[in-house]
């Protein structure tokens, strides 16, 4: 007996040492998981094939090779862009959620949408502002206007009788003519449409007067003929359309709207992973090839920080904010 309570009191302490639940104790912690070690998800809250999903590609793809790791776009639309980016706003702030936002649903819709499931300025954390998103000022041929003082004194003349086409109330090409309507003081009639595409093909058709369009949408109308380009909505010359004058420069001192494209991820996320995702996004944008594939889609391409972007985001909330009140639009 004494001989085998002295084997237990000899094995005691072995048994414990070999405990699997004791085991870390015994060896140094883990360093903490190097961002980023899996897949990131880039969410765009729109359909897929549109500006926005296109920058997102385009980014995706060229900070998968610099991250190390895949970069998946994944389309998730509805409510204007209010699923998605809501999708995001909830989504663990690990740095793997991210959201390719836009002016709508990072800044206009807090001013259209009474109960936003989300707020912009608090539930996201800024990475990275691409590029602005400027707006063409675009008329079917039958209109006898070749610049904006013309449209506006052909609207003053024909109160009413010239109409303009959007892809639904609330949308930027909606805010963009409410805004012309109101600085030029002219009666010009909104005819919404459940979409761009469809109001766009009935301004090529004649069936509507004139348009607040994006640039790469507008532009192979342009060039065919079926449309004329008057001004950008920028408050410079654009880069893929240098020689077309501004709206504020041609008739309309002051005007200015133009959307925009920005990378953001849940708020909460890391600083050191928000800079590293503002590093490489940043890597990106400066690509000679990218570069030219962002401003072939119209968009001037934009160079900020992370902070920097959070105050932009501000000011364009409460911009927005002002603009709708002013004209009375709401969507819920």
């Amino acid at each position: 007996m004494p001989v085998i309570r002295r084997r237990g009191l000899l094995a005691w302490p072995a048994a414990v040492l070999l405990s699997p639940a004791l085991l870390p104790l015994t060896r140094p912690l883990r360093a903490a998981e190097a961002y980023p070690a899996r897949p990131i998800r880039m969410v765009v809250a729109f359909a897929a094939g549109g500006s926005i999903d296109v920058v997102a590609r385009i980014m995706a793809g060229e900070m998968a090779r610099s991250l190390g790791q895949p970069v998946v776009v994944e389309n998730r639309p509805g409510a204007s862009g209010n699923v998605g980016a809501d999708f995001v706003a909830k989504a663990p702030p690990d740095g793997y959620t991210l959201l390719m936002g836009s002016a709508s649903s990072l800044a206009a819709n807090a001013a259209l949408f009474r109960n936003l499931p989300y707020d912009p300025t608090r539930d996201f954390a800024p990475v990275r502002l691409v590029g602005l998103q400027p707006n063409v000022v675009v008329v079917h041929p039958s209109v006898p206007a070749r610049t904006i003082a013309e449209l506006i004194a052909l609207a003053k003349a024909r109160p009413g009788q010239l109409n303009y086409g959007t892809a639904g109330p609330g949308s930027s090409q909606h805010i963009a003519a409410e805004m012309f309507r109101r600085m030029a003081g002219v009666e010009i009639v909104h005819v919404p449409y459940r979409g761009g595409a469809p109001a766009l093909n009935d301004l090529i058709a004649g069936q509507v007067q004139l348009m607040f369009e994006t640039i790469p949408t507008a532009m192979e109308p342009i060039a065919a003929g079926q449309l004329r380009a008057l001004a950008v909505t920028m408050p410079a010359r654009v880069t893929r359309l240098p020689e077309l004058p501004t709206v504020a420069e041609s008739g309309l001192p002051g005007y200015v709207s133009r959307g925009w494209i920005g990378l953001v991820g849940p708020a909460g996320m890391e600083s050191a992973v928000v800079d590293t995702l503002a590093r490489h996004a940043g890597a990106a944008i400066a690509l000679p090839q990218i570069r030219e594939r962002l401003l072939g889609l119209g968009l001037e391409v934009a160079s900020n920080t992370p902070g920097e972007f959070a105050a932009f985001i501000r000011a364009e909330v409460a911009g927005y904010q002002d603009i709708v009140r002013t004209m009375g639009i709401r969507m819920d």
